[in-house]
């Protein structure tokens, strides 16, 4: 993978990649930016959820699961002293369907985060991360929990 990343004023920057998308980066007026685009740890938040959500939907749409919305929060702690690496995480999966299974669901984050998705294999190296899930069908709650490790 090569990627590139040139300066555009103040301290905005447009990044590429493989694929060719461009990303714009920037930061808030007090550290000199414009706030126009999301900051470099936003994007390692959403780059960990989209390669976890990917893998999760993915599975679950193998398994046949009426996923009706799913959304993969990340609330990342981050050091309060520079460099204010983030130094824990919460994922939660939250998913909204009809007659969803729970064991679908666990195995599903279980083979993301075991098998498939370099982001979580590479980011937990760095930081712990707790795996959380909801299930929703219409309004209402009907599953909540954690994925767990197996034991060593």
């Amino acid at each position: 993978m090569e990627a590139k990343l040139s300066w555009k004023e103040k301290m905005t920057f447009v990044g590429v990649a493989d694929s060719g998308h461009e990303v714009r980066i920037d930061t808030d007026p007090g550290v000199g930016g414009d706030d126009t685009a999301a900051r470099p740890m936003e994007l390692i938040a959403l780059g960990l959820a989209g390669c976890t959500g990917m893998d999760v939907i993915s599975i679950l749409r193998k398994k046949k699961q009426d996923v009706t919305t799913f959304d993969v929060n990340v609330s990342a702690e981050r050091a309060g002293e520079h460099p204010k690496v983030i130094t824990s995480a919460v994922i939660t999966y939250v998913l909204h369907g009809q007659g969803l299974d729970e064991a679908a669901l666990l195995r599903a984050i279980e083979l993301s985060a075991l098998k498939y998705c370099p982001a979580q294999a590479m980011l937990s190296k760095a930081f712990p991360m707790e795996l959380r899930y909801q299930i929703y069908e219409g309004d209402a709650l009907v599953k909540e929990g954690a994925w767990q490790p197996p034991a060593a």
